[in-house]
């Protein structure tokens, strides 16, 4: 069966966007942008998550426990340097819009990782549930608030048609 030119453009536009969320969940946002974006929403939601996680855990709630090593309990910070180190080693390699995207994304999961255990990165003792694991808390807010108001401080810079295109080829 043959097929036109039209028909293989129109049928690519649709394949690049069953494999490219992003431009649905984030119409409008630039290219550039969206990083960003999905690393505060990264951020945000892993923080979140690990706190309710660790809670749960705290708590002792059936199903839930902390991963250990050879007897040794693995803090959820070494998963996000882990995280955070191979973000930044394909970063180097990688510039494509989809790639941004997905980086973008992993880098605020892992930087959620190392901030909620920061207070005990600082005191070097597991205050995790102590009073002195509230800095933690204070400074993961203090980075949604900071970087959302930034986001929509700046929220006028929006995709322009050129760029989603250009974006569309790349993929």
């Amino acid at each position: 069966m043959m097929s036109t030119p039209l028909r293989d453009a129109t049928d690519g536009a649709k394949d690049s966007r069953k494999f490219a969320p992003w431009l649905r969940l984030l119409p409008g946002i630039s290219p550039k942008r969206r990083g960003y974006v999905l690393a505060w929403y990264g951020f945000t939601l892993t923080f979140g998550g690990m706190r309710l996680l660790t809670w749960l855990i705290h708590i002792d709630v059936g199903g839930f426990g902390d991963v250990s090593a050879g007897g040794v309990h693995l803090h959820h910070y070494v998963w996000g340097i882990l995280l955070l180190m191979i973000v930044g080693a394909t970063a180097l390699s990688e510039s494509s819009p989809r790639a941004r995207a997905w980086l973008g994304l992993a880098y605020g999961v892992g930087m959620a990782l190392v901030i909620d255990e920061a207070a005990l990165l600082i005191s070097l003792e597991d205050v995790y549930w102590d009073t002195e694991g509230g800095l933690s808390i204070a400074i993961a807010i203090a980075v949604i608030a900071v970087v959302g108001s930034v986001l929509a401080v700046t929220r006028g810079r929006r995709a322009s048609r050129a760029d989603e295109e250009a974006e569309k080829e790349r993929e």
